[in-house]
């Protein structure tokens, strides 16, 4: 039984960390800005944010921060981190266009990724979904806690895994390519791509 449920947390967790998303764009931003760290740790707090919440809904508690009102204050929240986040990047895509590249900010490093991965992942209204969804199902729930929590290690472990793989990935590109050009589409991909991610989430929650 618990290995069923490590691996059900598993394959549940790496379904959802490899599409494209905020978090996997500025994953490959930071590793090429400021190397591994940097963007692993952004995964490093995400997945922090994400045991918050899934230790919430398994003690029962996540279905109060699931209320309508709730729901908008985090979508607000979340959307506006991502506006904040798309045009940073582009602000810093037009500088580096006008001279020389810019350096790498202080805002990049391990703990900035560290405390900004935490951040995006409890405004993320649809996290509370997604664990609800993936936990919060009478027939797993009624297997009692423990069995929620193996559920939620296999998602961490799955989670951490990609993040890991994916850093390094970014990592292989980054020894490919270099120089300022390199460094503006960076910036303006990932600054576009967190507003269109800005944008669908404003959509999602205009629709309920």
């Amino acid at each position: 039984m618990m290995v069923s449920l490590l691996a059900y947390g598993f394959l549940l967790g790496w379904s959802v960390a490899w599409p494209p998303g905020p978090i996997n764009a500025e994953i490959a931003r930071r590793s090429l800005a400021r190397g591994f760290w940097a963007g692993y740790g952004l995964i490093l707090g995400a997945t922090t944010g994400d045991v918050i919440w899934a230790l919430l809904v398994a003690l029962g508690v996540g279905v109060v921060f699931q209320g309508p009102m709730m729901r908008l204050v985090l979508g607000v929240m979340s959307v506006g981190l991502l506006l904040f986040l798309g045009f940073t990047f582009l602000r810093g895509a037009w500088r580096s266009f006008q001279g020389a590249m810019a350096p790498a900010a202080k805002f990049d490093d391990a703990r900035a990724s560290y405390l900004l991965g935490l951040t995006l992942a409890l405004t993320s209204p649809w996290n509370i979904a997604f664990w609800l969804a993936a936990i919060g199902r009478p027939e797993l729930s009624g297997q009692g806690l423990g069995a929620l929590l193996v559920v939620i290690l296999g998602v961490v472990v799955a989670v951490l895994t990609w993040g890991f793989l994916w850093s390094g990935i970014v990592l292989l590109l980054r020894r490919t390519a270099s120089g300022r050009a390199w460094d503006i589409a960076v910036r303006t991909l990932t600054g576009v791509l967190m507003l269109y991610f800005a944008a669908t989430s404003i959509i999602r929650l205009a629709a309920g």
